[in-house]
């Protein structure tokens, strides 16, 4: 557990670093833009490495495609800090790394795999995060679940990848639908009104047969 917090973190105390890292020396040490370094020096309050999760640390077996993953906790300044922070931070690092950010006693974790990904804001309380599998690379892609996909971490078959393609599919069919809704309520025209009805038809379909 963190201190200070209610988080139902499920880490062992042999796994907690708890290090302040002074932000200047932590981003000196990055490839930043002139306007990332300033979105690093306005958005970001402090950061923390709380957690170097590793084989020794979960007593689980070795593996050499991920030795370690990193929990940071980000005190922001404000909410709605640029997400390019983190994806920076965690591209140019060499570990596999979690985001726990934080306001205002509202939480919400980020997670870089391709591009970020976040959870929405939540209570400090109800914050879970749970280290399963033999290994950290089974452990990390439980991570990407519980994450990217917001699922408890599972042992289904299915590729990570083609679930996070299928989750943006979803997410773009949702968008197109309410757009083409929007339109085809305030369409005048019967033949225009109609064609709009049967493309939400298909694309209403095509929803339902990924989901």
């Amino acid at each position: 557990m963190f201190s200070g917090a209610d988080f139902v973190i499920s880490f062992p105390s042999s796994a907690r670093v708890h290090r302040i890292l002074p932000k200047e020396a932590f981003y000196k040490h990055l490839n930043l833009s002139g306007e990332i370094k300033g979105k690093f020096i306005s958005d970001i309050q402090r950061v923390t490495l709380e957690y170097s999760l590793t084989a020794q640390t979960l007593n689980l077996e070795l593996c050499e495609a991920v030795d370690e993953i990193l929990l940071l906790i980000v005190e922001l300044k404000k909410r709605d800090a640029d997400p390019r922070l983190f994806e920076v931070i965690a591209r140019q690092n060499p570990h596999r790394m979690i985001f726990l950010l934080r306001h205002s006693g509202q939480v919400r974790l980020a997670i870089y795999y391709s591009k970020l990904y976040q959870t929405q804001w939540q209570p400090e309380e109800t914050l879970t995060l749970q280290a399963r599998g033999i290994n950290l690379a089974v452990v990390w892609e439980g991570f990407i679940e519980q994450i990217a996909l917001q699922i408890k971490p599972t042992q289904t078959l299915g590729n990570i990848d083609m679930r996070l393609r299928r989750q943006e599919t979803q997410q773009s069919l949702k968008k197109k639908i309410e757009r083409i809704e929007r339109q085809t309520r305030a369409e005048k025209q019967p033949k225009r009104k109609f064609e709009l009805y049967q493309q939400l038809l298909e694309l209403k379909k095509e929803l339902e047969d990924i989901t």
